[in-house]
């Protein structure tokens, strides 16, 4: 119970946030958005309907078409992000009327809201709603990867709202978007990139001893053999910030300047007490 919560609170945040960023910045500048609640403002612009009553019956309608794809406690966190959402959007519909100075600076302020928005929902468990289903009733029929399906959803509702709003603002509302894709991977995977490196080297026992000393790292000791020479080496694997890299390098190199070392950008990291 605690914990759901807590997640109640970011839900309603991350509602909150993403609305503003509806109704303050994009929709008073003529800009549009990717998925359902692109197709949300755009209606709004052609026929007037409330941006807050018609995510809530277009996202409404896809729940209930694509539950059966989510577990029972995502499908709930949904339904309470889209009846919150639907809400804040409904009452800030009036904030921003005045803000049309600076269009560029709209959209990135867009994104920031809306991609922080979004953000906070995934982190609590929850969905945006509409675009995620979409792409997973296009996964189940078509076989499409989750991320390509809501990717050409999002190129499409843009593409087809430049009719209504512009050439011109469609490409400012793709760099809303982007902007906002941005702001959701930090929120969710965090802010902090994560690279994982592995070390082959003839002095690894001592290349483990200043790591743990000097960077104070866990470090995984594997064992291996070499394809060409068939000696038994270990190899070290250790996951360390991006800021450490070069750190870590040096003091590499100061032991064995002929150390080979491999690395690649960790995307998430699963371990209770984990600090990267």
């Amino acid at each position: 119970m605690k914990n759901f919560n807590k997640d109640l609170i970011l839900l309603i945040i991350g509602s909150f946030i993403f609305a503003i960023g509806i109704n303050y910045f994009a929709i008073p500048n003529k800009l549009s958005e990717g998925g359902v609640i692109g197709i949300t403002i755009v209606t709004y612009y052609l026929f007037g309907w409330s941006p807050g009553i018609t995510n809530f019956v277009l996202n409404t309608t896809l729940v209930a078409i694509g539950y059966k794809y989510f577990t029972k406690r995502m499908t709930l966190l949904t339904i309470i992000s889209i009846v919150f959402t639907s809400i804040f959007l409904y009452m800030t519909s009036s904030w921003g009327n005045q803000l049309n100075d600076d269009t560029l600076l709209a959209a990135l302020f867009a994104g920031l809201a809306v991609g922080m928005g979004i953000g906070l929902i995934f982190k609590a468990g929850g969905t945006s709603g509409g675009t995620t289903i979409l792409a997973r009733l296009l996964n189940q029929w078509l076989g499409w990867s989750v991320g390509t399906a809501m990717l050409i959803i999002d190129i499409t509702v843009i593409a087809g709202s430049s009719f209504v709003i512009g050439k011109e603002k469609a490409m400012y509302t793709l760099i809303a978007v982007y902007v906002g894709a941005k702001v959701i991977d930090a929120i969710v995977e965090g802010t902090e990139e994560r690279s994982a490196l592995m070390i082959i080297s003839d002095k690894s026992d001592e290349i483990l001893k200043v790591v743990m000393d000097k960077m104070s790292r866990g470090v995984t000791v594997l064992e291996a053999k070499g394809g060409y020479s068939q000696t038994d080496k270990n190899v070290l694997y250790i996951v360390i910030n991006k800021r450490e890299i070069v750190q870590l390098k040096k003091l590499v190199e100061n032991i064995d300047p002929d150390t080979y070392i491999t690395l690649h950008r960790v995307q998430e990291i699963f371990k209770r007490g984990y600090k990267g």
